[in-house]
């Protein structure tokens, strides 16, 4: 409800984007933190209570408020139970608000995401920073209260039998780690070691690809394709694709569009083809598999045209982060547009042999039919005319010229004059275009032929000349199906750099979603060990001990493994989305740390010998380690194995998530009281409240 209020404030929009991948799991981890821990003290015997009781009013966790002079009304307000609330939310507050400011601070790269990235994560990144800000106020002031009215004053000191069972496995396991220190350390480096063999084998990628339900294709006939003949190639498309059930309806579009934004020659055809619901295919295809047949179907059927398979709102994601109607392209830059088509032509030969690689298409500048016209100056001149006046007869006899203008109302029509077609359609016609001329000694102009005058040639030029940066350039487009973005075009780049040496003053640019992934990752390893500092040095304003913050981190690269894990058995690859996922995993790996470290320092303040406090911490604390590592990790269980339309954005950032959250914690359960053991400093004993700060700060 806070997230909500602030995003209304802001006038943003709750939507897919906001709060689509927000884990409520890990926005209640706070609360279910304090709920367990009054639920402990509520149910502890009575001598435990009684030493609760005592180490408040002795002024154990500060000045004791239940005390305070004033009336004894007040003071008869507080009564044991309320304190036993008070004193729970005291042993937990600081490790609850620095765990809220370290998930905040873990989501420091995604307020530093900008494009497409960024408008997508971004969103969802402020939506975590209210929701858990909200937690947390609520946290301290909603809950208690509640807890006060809902949980009744005497819990049965009985743990239900899931926890039992739980417990009565750890324990023996516990002692075991423990005892055999270099065993369960060796387990835990396995376990890392086979998250670093995942990871090795993981494909990379921009972003998924989100499943809109629909086809969006691009079809490139010859440039000279007259309109008539495009009309005819867009039906049997339509014909063509109309043949799959699947398929519920076809909308084309040849040209330009009706608004004219986009300047487009008959030879470019836009296919809308939306798709029925996924249940209610009858072949048994999967979409995949009906791409791979229609791709097949129309390059048989129509030989050299150029087809490109889509969807609606990815092409257009594609086209401005590309630049170009394809998802990647590499750009041959350079000034001359001839060795341009021939570098493009041996890039392409040599993209084409890279599996995965597909819809690949050479973005031609040149096969436009230009009439060349070549005025012989020394002729014209021996019949008194000028350049100027051969041009005007040129362009008046074949693109017209005004006569005049006709009025209706308050329209005007422009009337131009211009010979037939017959007369202009063909070289001979045009080399029999009369010139006027006015001979010497004569009044009455003669005639002869433009051919008399001027060289006329047919010949192949340039008909779109792309630039970028005021520079030339020819794009190579290609989709990715079937394989890893990263994996597929780097071996695109091998074998391009291997094979095609450039002459001087040309290079190759790969751009599109391979571009992006490359900029976006860059950014996170420079915004991510900044994030990771920010980290240790909450956690060293927390705990004033090197070796203690590094501890209480331990719990980071177990549960990065775990996502890891996840995220290779799942069959996804490495993405911004899976990146964020592990982003989301620092908050509540480092929180178990916290709690466990927080309550053994107490423990020995209490007066507790070093390795019991140890071990009765890492005991007591299985049951709330277990509770938010669960909560995190079913609260994303949903979007992990959801295949509906729009999950797959959101499917690896959840992967990660439920993959950290339930495998991490179960070895650093074992692992980490063994690191507790061999690297936290031993306390002294506090004989007295006051000498609590002092040893603390030691």
């Amino acid at each position: 409800m806070f997230a909500v209020m602030i995003l209304v404030a802001q006038g943003e929009d709750a939507n897919l984007l906001s709060v689509g991948a927000v884990d409520f799991g890990i926005i209640v981890d706070s609360a279910v933190i304090l709920v367990e821990n009054i639920f402990k003290n509520f149910q502890a015997n009575r001598g435990k209570r009684l030493r609760l009781l005592q180490l408040l009013a002795e002024g154990f966790w500060g000045r004791d408020p239940t005390s305070a002079t004033g009336t004894s009304g007040s003071a008869r307000r507080w009564t044991d139970r309320l304190r036993l609330i008070y004193i729970s939310a005291l042993q937990v507050d600081s490790s609850v608000i620095f765990t809220a400011a370290i998930t905040v601070t873990a989501f420091l790269p995604l307020f530093t995401m900008t494009g497409v990235e960024g408008q997508i994560f971004g969103p969802m990144a402020r939506t975590y920073a209210y929701a858990l800000s909200g937690a947390l106020l609520a946290t301290f002031t909603v809950t208690p209260v509640l807890a006060s009215i809902v949980l009744p004053e005497k819990i049965e000191e009985k743990e239900t039998v899931f926890v039992h069972w739980l417990r009565e496995a750890y324990t023996p396991m516990l002692k075991w780690a423990l005892i055999n220190k270099f065993k369960t350390l060796s387990v835990g480096g396995a376990f890392l070691f086979l998250g670093l063999l995942c990871a090795s084998r993981l494909g990379t990628e921009f972003l998924p690809a989100l499943e809109e339900g629909n086809y969006w294709i691009r079809a490139t006939l010859p440039p000279t394709i007259s309109l008539e003949a495009g009309v005819q190639s867009t039906r049997k498309i339509r014909e063509i694709l109309l043949r799959h059930p699947e398929i519920r309806t076809v909308i084309s579009q040849l040209g330009r569009p009706d608004n004219g934004s986009d300047a487009q020659a008959f030879s470019n055809i836009q296919i809308f083809a939306p798709l029925k619901p996924f249940d209610e295919w009858q072949s048994g295809l999967t979409k995949e598999q009906l791409t791979q047949k229609l791709e097949k179907e129309t390059a048989d059927e129509l030989p050299g045209v150029t087809f490109s398979f889509s969807q609606y709102i990815k092409d257009n994601i594609e086209v401005a982060v590309s630049g170009v109607n394809g998802g990647n392209a590499a750009k041959i830059i350079g000034p001359d547009l001839n060795e341009l088509e021939k570098i493009a032509k041996e890039v392409r030969k040599e993209i084409d042999a890279v599996e995965g690689i597909t819809d690949l298409e050479i973005l031609h500048t040149l096969g436009q039919s230009n009439l060349n016209i070549k005025i012989d100056r020394e002729r014209i001149m021996r019949y008194g005319l000028n350049t100027g006046d051969v041009t005007t007869l040129v362009q008046a006899a074949m693109a017209g010229v005004t006569a005049t203008t006709v009025y209706e109302g308050d329209r005007q029509f422009d009337v131009v004059v211009r010979l037939q077609p017959e007369y202009r359609n063909t070289i001979d016609a045009i080399n029999n275009i009369k010139v006027a001329y006015l001979p010497p000694n004569f009044t009455i102009n003669s005639f002869i032929p433009l051919s008399e005058l001027a060289t006329i040639t047919l010949d192949t030029g340039a008909s779109y000349i792309y630039r970028e940066a005021s520079r030339r350039n020819l794009p190579v487009k290609f989709n990715v199906r079937g394989r890893d973005l990263g994996s597929t075009i780097a071996e695109a780049q091998k074998r391009v750099s291997q094979s095609i040496e450039l002459p001087s003053g040309y290079q190759i640019l790969w751009v599109g979603e391979f571009d992006n992934m490359i900029k976006a990752n860059q950014r996170l390893a420079i915004v991510t060990p900044i994030t990771i500092l920010a980290i240790i040095a909450l956690l060293f304003g927390l705990f004033n001990s090197i070796r203690d913050t590094l501890v209480a981190m331990a719990g980071i690269p177990f549960a990065m493994a775990g996502g890891i894990i996840a995220l290779y058995l799942s069959g996804l690859d490495f993405s911004v989305s899976a990146a964020i996922g592990f982003i989301s995993l620092f908050g509540v790996a480092v929180m178990d740390g916290i709690l466990n470290i927080t309550y053994i320092r107490e423990l020995m303040l209490q007066g507790r010998e070093f390795k019991e406090a140890v071990f009765f911490g890492a005991e007591q604390r299985m049951r709330p380690m277990l509770m938010t590592a669960l909560s995190a990790g079913v609260g994303l269980l949903p979007a992990a194995f959801s295949h509906a339309i729009g999950s797959q954005v959101q499917r690896p950032l959840a992967t990660v998530v439920v993959g950290g959250m339930l495998l991490g914690p179960v070895m650093l359960l074992v692992v980490a009281p063994v690191l507790r053991e061999l690297f936290i400093r031993p306390y002294k004993r506090a004989t007295t409240p006051g000498q609590e700060e002092s040893i603390l700060n030691e």
